[in-house]
């Protein structure tokens, strides 16, 4: 019996690096604002990496939201579907240590490739800000690319409605929410963002 899930929605990336993040809080905003079929399955995938293997090979179709280095603008938003997305190139889709094409090329490899795929990215502004939220510009693109997402599914047949106002469960734990994060976040004065000053300190004092 085929029990591959019909649908998956994947949010990528690593909030603790600012634009890094924005696969993330790209999948939490459409969990927010749109409930799906029980035939789709929104997931924050995180930097799971080839862990993420057995979900993704289960899914008949697969929409990724990601920060990915296209060389644009930063702040641009680019949809890829299927052979437009490098499964097979050497060079990684994104920041991450483990691209997403390697989950993508070992998918293939396996015979269990995605019947269709596709990637909202944006082209991310920072990254070395560790703890960081993500920058103005990219945020910024949120609701155009969670609107992007949800056209994508409907035209999977996957259409989703406007979620009523009111509590729903989150899809991570409530202190990763953006707005909690980002009130929690100390400032630049209380934290080095970039390395721990006082080894820094001492490396220049070294070096002099």
């Amino acid at each position: 019996m085929d029990s591959r899930c019909e649908a998956l929605a994947l949010g990528i990336g690593n909030v603790l690096w600012a634009d890094e993040g924005f696969g993330v809080r790209a999948i939490e905003a459409l969990h927010a604002a749109y409930v799906f079929p029980e035939t789709v399955t929104l997931m924050d995938g995180g930097t799971q990496g080839l862990y993420l293997f057995p979900i993704v090979s289960a899914a008949r179709r697969v929409l990724v939201l990601d920060a990915v280095d296209f060389g644009l603008p930063p702040g641009s938003l680019i949809v890829m579907r299927d052979a437009e997305v490098p499964a097979w190139t050497a060079a990684k889709m994104s920041p991450h240590q483990t691209g997403f094409n390697d989950v993508l090329a070992l998918a293939a490899l396996r015979g269990n490739a995605p019947e269709a795929i596709t990637l909202i990215g944006v082209q991310p502004e920072v990254l070395a800000d560790l703890g960081g939220s993500l920058s103005d510009t990219v945020k910024a693109r949120l609701p155009e690319a969670v609107e992007l997402a949800a056209k994508e599914l409907a035209s999977w047949s996957f259409a989703g409605a406007r979620r009523p106002s009111g509590d729903f469960a989150s899809l991570n734990a409530p202190p990763l929410a953006m707005d909690l994060y980002e009130s929690g976040r100390p400032t630049e004065a209380q934290a080095c963002r970039v390395g721990d000053a006082r080894l820094l300190g001492s490396l220049w004092r070294h070096e002099a």
